[in-house]
């Protein structure tokens, strides 16, 4: 009987598994990218980056479209799983826009979602690990 244990086997990493990627420093990333690589600059750069949003937006109203096969002409083009990517772009677009326009874009959204999450559910329920 050997004394040495069989190494373990070797595994794939898991394609369902994201890593770990931090949201503000991904946008950060993103922001300084599209900076350094956009054709326009100035004012119209900034409106014309605002204005991807619209584009995202319209791309999650075609995926719905698509999943739902309501245009008889094409029938169903899309899966659910595009529908939560174009909404996922949507989300990445967003706060890549706000970082545009401000560097505090980490604090601006955090103060901006206490307000929403407050005036629609009330005042925060107590952490149990407070006490």
């Amino acid at each position: 009987m050997s004394d040495h244990l069989p190494p373990p086997p070797v595994t794939a990493p898991d394609p369902t598994q994201a890593p770990a990627v931090d949201l503000w420093d991904a946008v950060d990333d993103l922001c300084a990218w599209l900076d350094a690589n956009r054709p326009v600059e100035g004012r119209e750069g900034l409106l014309l980056r605002i204005l991807k949003l619209s584009e995202e937006v319209g791309e999650v109203a075609e995926a719905v479209i698509g999943a739902t096969g309501q245009n008889p002409r094409k029938g169903t083009t899309h899966t659910w799983d595009d529908v939560r990517s174009e909404l996922c772009d949507v989300a990445v677009t967003a706060l890549v826009a706000l970082r545009t326009l401000t560097p505090d874009a980490r604090e601006v959204f955090a103060r901006h979602l206490a307000r929403v999450t407050h005036r629609s559910l009330g005042a925060p329920r107590p952490d149990p690990s407070d006490g």
